[in-house]
């Protein structure tokens, strides 16, 4: 039986803090937002349409019921992004932690903490740790930030405490996988324009690594033998479903009048990569999903149901858990007993937890769907493509969000907590629970299939 982790200890388990902590902020901000001087009109916006959008920007999901810049007042934004900040830097922060304690180092170095030898982690870690979150987040956020300010100043002329708004804004919603925009129509009046979608896009990417894998490419992106198995799956799976996302996008709506059929060729492609990156559980979109082909509406459920990756602020089962899945079925079919990424071996352990994480995931977006298909009347693929962006909390809709009846955007509200906490708190359960049996059954093999 493991020993109580230091600070971490006097929990009974550390995914208390998670959805404690979760819950607890999305509560206040509930009560900010539900205040009448959080919108334009200086009426209350009422307690479903606060908690609703609460929950959305302290789990960066982005999903609204309502339209963010002509609803709410600008104290009302400022909480929003407030919300999206504590929401984004604590599950970076928490999620990182998690894999110290899991895994006693960070795929840093050989030992990131002289702590490592006895898995323990204390308050000076905890400090070292935080500290390194907070400012790679920061550093990030001022870096896009600047580049859209810019731009918002230069190339539209916009007023410098106007341009300013926006670049911050977006770029905390961005870093942070959110989704959260200042238009209407998200981004559809810059499809075309590179320095807006590139900017935000590789915020999102850069945001969904994960602070561990994000760091490790900094000091070792010249030397990739030296990856740990964390980074060469995460940056593996990442590329192949940015590529292939793509690829996908491109080929099924090349054609498609009301979304890339009517751009040129460089702003097919720009709108292309732009709209696979963003199932990664950012939210932001630069065409109108609405007209999309139902097959673009699956593959993007597939994309934001995988999310990105560990450890950052992107959401879903995350980009490991589905590598693994892949490395044990190519294992399996080659009739191999152990499972081998790289230079390394994956514990059985682990093989259990990414499973178990996959089938929860799979059964609750099931149950979700049957659940919200009974509550509205929208078809199977609008219904599924919002509760999977609810529980992958991406953000994305086909714009049936505000239609929702009270009870389905309750349930949505519940999906996308669940969706952040879930996740995470389910793994470090499962990583942090040695139970030992003393003693072994007989063996007897199943037909499987």
């Amino acid at each position: 039986m493991r020993q109580p982790y230091g600070l971490l200890g006097r929990f009974q388990h550390p995914a208390q803090v998670i959805v404690t902590g979760f819950a607890a902020v999305a509560l206040i901000g509930t009560a900010l937002l539900a205040s009448p001087i959080a919108t334009e009109s200086g009426e209350s916006a009422g307690w479903l349409t606060a908690l609703f959008t609460a929950t959305s920007a302290v789990c960066v999901t982005g999903l609204v019921v309502v339209d963010t810049a002509t609803h709410w007042s600008a104290f009302g934004e400022w909480v929003i992004a407030g919300l999206i900040q504590v929401g984004g830097l604590g599950i970076m922060t928490l999620a990182t932690l998690f894999t110290v304690l899991v895994t006693g180092r960070l795929g840093l170095r050989a030992r990131i903490f002289a702590q490592a030898e006895t898995k323990t982690l204390h308050m000076t870690d905890v400090r070292h740790v935080v500290r390194k979150v907070v400012v790679f987040s920061l550093v990030c956020e001022a870096v896009a930030a600047l580049v859209l300010t810019g731009r918002f100043l230069l190339g539209y002329g916009e007023p410098f405490g106007r341009a300013l708004y926006l670049g911050v804004f977006h770029a905390i919603s961005a870093f942070n996988n959110a989704g959260f925009a200042l238009w209407p129509d998200s981004l559809m009046r810059y499809v075309t324009d590179p320095w807006i979608c590139l900017t935000i896009a590789i915020a999102v990417i850069v945001g969904g690594l994960g602070f561990p894998v994000a760091f490790e490419l900094l000091r070792s992106w010249r030397r990739p033998g030296r990856w740990s198995v964390l980074t060469r799956i995460t940056v593996g799976v990442t590329v192949v479903l940015l590529v292939g996302g793509t690829l996908v996008f491109l080929a099924t709506e090349w054609r498609n009048p009301r979304t890339l059929g009517a751009l040129d060729d460089s702003g097919k492609l720009l709108a292309g990569f732009f709209t696979a990156v963003m199932p990664r559980t950012a939210g932001f979109n630069s065409l109108d999903l609405a007209e999309m082909y139902p097959t673009s509406w699956l593959a993007t459920d597939l994309l934001m149901f995988i999310g990105g990756g560990s450890a950052g602020t992107a959401g879903g089962i995350k980009v490991t858990t589905f590598g693994l899945l892949a490395f044990v079925i190519w294992a399996e079919m080659r009739g191999e007993r152990e499972v081998h990424v790289g230079h390394r071996r994956l514990t059985d352990a682990v093989q259990r937890q990414a499973i178990s994480i996959s089938l929860v995931s799979i059964a609750l977006v099931a149950v979700s769907t049957y659940v919200l298909l009974a509550l509205t009347p929208h078809s199977l693929d609008r219904v599924l493509f919002e509760v999977v962006s609810a529980f992958g909390t991406a953000g994305l809709s086909t714009g049936i969000t505000a239609d929702v009846t009270p009870a389905g955007q309750m349930l949505l509200t519940l999906l996308m907590f669940i969706g952040r906490t879930g996740p995470l708190t389910l793994g470090s359960a499962l990583a942090l629970k040695d139970r030992v049996r003393h003693y072994q059954l007989p063996e007897e093999r199943v037909i499987v299939g």
